[in-house]
């Protein structure tokens, strides 16, 4: 039978005062206290209080006489900062933390959580993939949070450029959660700042890192994990052989969550980790429908997309959004560099192109003939578009 990770032989005692909730903060931050060894301790010793006082008879008898913990200074400017903020700070066993990340040994110690902390109540479902996605696999993003969020999941993601935007842009108006790799105020990439902005208003940011941390490559699977077990399924919308999509996924195989992927064309590298996945027996998925068959589940009722406390406004016809702005703000990338990571081997209709570029016809034309000579881009009849 399964138990939770709090049916501890040491009764567990949830965070209830402010004084808790630096205990709390205090174990986090310790030196050498990972996420693991956090719910060690507090299994053994029944509360975060208590962990803190054996804490250096526990280093003693590893060989480190002068280890000391989290001084409280440290852990007051830390929840400062995160009030400033405007996070509120969420906590094993305590409101608001969701209660199935505590199936796992390695659940965040904690979560600071910026915007609408009622969407961790619900089901939810992962939807990642590739930075460089192209304009196919950023519409197929947009499809799949859009068809999700209206069946009633919190969508989640990375906030990473590509997909990741593409799916939290598209699951704004239902809900969606972005687990980020730094601070919880700390926006990365810098283009997804105004993406930020608007789901920490309609949505959650949520991380578990201190605030002011500047993201770094560790910090990246720190994050995916949280990716994974937050979701009952994680859908693969592209996704290279080795990447940090292909990553979560695995993660989520390992939590025992389920794992479904988008097939793609073969000759597009994109394509290649989601068509391993499929290969490996990840479900292959079309919709909607496809996950929530999958799943074995029905669609959770309908909630109200808008918290209680706002006014009712009508939804937003979110087909009509593109990949534009988006796709306009990668930095530092010139009109060819954009049009060619658009493109994959797959046909793609210039209509598209041009909405998603944010350009005009004759600027396109002008632009695919150059490529075209170079053998870059290929043209074919019905005016589609693919790369060479």
């Amino acid at each position: 039978m399964k138990t939770s990770l709090f049916s501890y032989p040491t009764p567990f005692t949830p965070p209830t005062t402010e004084e808790d909730e630096l205990s709390f903060l205090r174990l986090a931050r310790s030196r050498r206290v990972g996420a693991t060894t956090f719910h060690r301790l507090l299994k053994d010793h029944g509360s975060a209080a208590a962990a803190l006082d054996a804490l250096p008879g526990i280093a003693r008898a590893a060989g480190s006489s002068d280890y000391s913990p989290c001084p409280p200074g440290v852990a007051e400017a830390e929840r400062a900062a995160g009030r400033r903020a405007g996070a509120r700070l969420l906590l094993p066993g305590g409101p608001g933390y969701p209660a199935d990340l505590l199936d796992f040994p390695d659940a965040p110690p904690l979560l600071w959580a910026r915007g609408r902390v009622d969407l961790l109540a619900r089901p939810r479902v992962a939807v990642i993939g590739a930075r460089n996605a192209s304009s196919l696999g950023q519409r197929m993003a947009r499809k799949l949070a859009e068809e999700m969020g209206r069946a009633g999941f919190a969508v989640v993601s990375g906030l990473a450029r590509g997909i990741d935007a593409a799916a939290h842009d598209a699951a704004l108006p239902t809900g969606t959660i972005a687990v980020m790799a730094g601070g919880i105020e700390v926006i990365y990439p810098p283009e997804n700042r105004d993406l930020a902005g608007r789901i920490a208003a309609e949505g959650l940011l949520l991380s578990e890192l201190p605030p002011g941390t500047e993201p770094q490559a560790r910090h990246f699977p720190q994050r995916n994990r949280i990716i994974a077990a937050l979701s009952r399924a994680t859908l693969v919308v592209e996704a290279a052989a080795r990447s940090g999509s292909l990553l979560t996924a695995r993660m989520a195989l390992d939590y025992g969550r389920e794992v479904m992927a988008v097939p793609g064309h073969p000759m597009d590298a994109r394509a290649a980790g989601c068509n391993m996945l499929i290969r490996d027996g990840a479900v292959l998925i079309r919709g909607a429908e496809d996950v929530i068959e999958a799943m074995g589940l029905a669609a959770p009722p309908r909630p109200d997309p808008r918290p209680p406390s706002q006014p009712d406004t009508p939804p937003q016809p979110a087909a009509e959004k593109t990949v534009a702005k988006t796709v306009a703000k990668a930095a530092g990338t010139g009109l060819r560099a954009r049009l060619l990571a658009l493109l994959g081997p797959a046909p793609t209709p210039e209509d598209t192109v041009i909405r998603d570029l944010g350009i005009d016809a004759a600027t396109l034309s002008r632009e695919v003939i150059g490529l075209e000579i170079e053998g870059e881009i290929t043209r074919h009849p019905g005016g589609l578009l693919s790369r060479g």
